[in-house]
């Protein structure tokens, strides 16, 4: 089982995608643990604060060292983690492999940045992986922590129906997929590819990798380039 606690100013925005399809059916099968813990919650003052000005006079607000802190402590004092991930637009740019990796851990910690990201101490003394889901800014790191956590969990064993699928995807094998067709074989006079029709899998399993080949290079050569 792996156990996500994801640490978020805005939590709301984390319960729809967590709480529907393979990652909704992996939690009621008990495959993985998703905690979702709200910040302000260890904000300071009546007020709850945990936001404040750039120093140095930048635009912007930064989130506090200290709810951070304090959240992040009491986690660790609980369990050790594997890794404390904070989302981030400078990160590692996910991908496949990174996703297989994660798979294979028990506890992660994914803080959810906002507004111009957090007290950059939380990064060099508390963070152990930085990553990012693209090269742009979002509002938060909130819809980047969905993403990590359903790429990692559609991972792990039993959460997909058909356990092989997973390992069919694009880029496992650091190729596209290739083309999926399926009833009826004919419409509107597109037909599936006679291959896929025979029955003979030598052939079928030729085809769908000169088809991933294809598709790769056509569409993403950068995979490709080793």
């Amino acid at each position: 089982m792996i156990r996500f606690d994801i640490l978020s100013v805005v939590p709301e925005l984390l319960e729809s995608p967590l709480n529907h399809s393979i990652v909704k059916r992996a939690k009621e099968s008990k495959l993985v643990e998703i905690y979702i813990h709200d910040i302000r919650e260890y904000g300071k003052g009546n007020y709850r604060q945990i936001d404040d000005y750039c120093f140095g006079g930048d635009a912007g607000m930064v989130m506090m060292i200290e709810p951070v802190y304090k959240l992040i402590t009491k986690l660790k004092s609980e369990r050790k983690y594997d890794e404390i991930i904070y989302m981030s637009p400078d990160g590692e740019l996910l991908d496949q492999k990174i996703a297989n990796q994660l798979s294979c851990l028990k506890n992660i910690i994914i803080l959810c940045g906002h507004y111009k990201g957090v007290d950059h101490r939380i990064r060099e003394h508390l963070i152990t992986r930085e990553i990012s889901i693209g090269n742009y800014v979002l509002s938060g790191g909130e819809i980047p922590a969905s993403v990590v956590c359903d790429a990692v969990i559609r991972l792990i064993p039993g959460a997909l129906s058909d356990e092989t699928s997973a390992l069919s995807d694009s880029f496992q094998d650091d190729l596209l997929a290739p083309p999926a067709y399926t009833r009826p074989a004919e419409f509107n006079g597109w037909k599936v590819p006679d291959v896929l029709l025979s029955g003979n899998p030598k052939l079928i399993k030729e085809w769908q990798e000169k088809e991933s080949l294809d598709r790769t290079r056509k569409l993403r050569p950068e995979l490709l380039k080793d």
